[in-house]
């Protein structure tokens, strides 16, 4: 059971968030803010290789947000690197966070990268020696409503090159699961096949990659920041033994573990919740 002290944060954070759900006023002055800074960084973003040798990967970070199922609040943020091509974990990290900022669609990022940043920050401060070539985030990239999900936020505020990886299709530009399923089928047959994204724009979003032979249903790749989308397939596909790519499953895997072994009071459903991590998490929203 958790300490009454932990019992008590987790209940007053559940108490704020629900706060920002029944005051439409104080949203939309989040919404707004975001919006701002969102415009802002969007504009840095480098959808191409810049200042490093994809062909040298020596170290991939996967970064994942895992919730308590019921409780819109209390999560744990992990970090698993590897080497590669070996895919062994060198480094590993988790903990437990409190999102008490609200969650409003097509802004998750603004909630959760923080979050992943501080699991960053403490690899580069204590084990900079396995500091990541790339990062893989539980996530979209460009392929995002505003051309600017998680991935992208973190590549930009690490500095680090990123690339997002969603189990499920975030439907912008006429992007839709009826359009894309009968191609997937279609073209997906094997693993390393990659079905382009190009929406009604004609703007090339993302690919859906099969990334290993034995998942039919693919994933959602797209650049997060200074890389290119056919090196960012590339190590997705390498980085594949079943459908989520290595550093983002084990990273999955690592925050679940953690919450299992370590649990806290549920909080009331969230009227206004964050996507279940089951269903994607960040992995279809950010």
């Amino acid at each position: 059971a958790a300490p009454p002290a932990a019992a008590a944060d987790s209940e007053a954070a559940s108490n704020k968030s629900r706060t920002w759900r029944e005051n439409d006023q104080i949203l939309e002055q989040y919404r707004a803010k975001w919006e701002k800074e969102q415009l802002e960084l969007c504009g840095q973003v480098v959808e191409a290789v810049q200042g490093w040798d994809p062909k040298a990967t020596k170290y991939i970070g996967g970064l994942d947000i895992s919730f308590i199922k019921g409780n819109d609040v209390d999560a744990c943020a992990s970090l698993v690197v590897v080497n590669f091509p070996d895919l062994e974990v060198v480094y590993s990290d988790c903990a437990m966070v409190q999102l008490t900022q609200p969650y409003i669609a097509g802004f998750l990022a603004f909630r959760e990268v923080e979050f992943l940043v501080q699991r960053v920050q403490k690899l580069l401060q204590t084990k900079p020696e396995f500091k990541p070539d790339v990062l893989m985030a539980d996530g979209n990239g460009v392929l995002h409503y505003k051309g600017f999900g998680v991935a992208c936020h973190l590549g930009i505020l690490t500095g680090i090159p990123a690339i997002g990886v969603a189990k499920n299709l975030l439907c912008v530009d006429g992007l839709t699961n009826e359009k894309l399923e009968p191609m997937i089928k279609q073209f997906l047959l094997h693993k390393g096949d990659a079905l382009p994204l190009v929406g009604d724009s004609k703007r090339l979003w993302g690919a859906a990659v099969r990334s290993a032979e034995n998942a039919e249903n693919p994933v959602f790749v797209s650049v997060g920041h200074r890389i290119d989308l056919d090196n960012a397939i590339d190590l997705v596909v390498k980085c594949g033994k079943f459908r989520v790519p290595e550093p983002v499953r084990m990273a999955d895997q690592l925050s679940r573990k953690f919450l299992r072994e370590n649990p806290l009071p549920s909080a009331a459903p969230a009227a206004n919740p964050v996507p279940d991590a089951s269903a994607g998490g960040s992995g279809s929203g950010g």
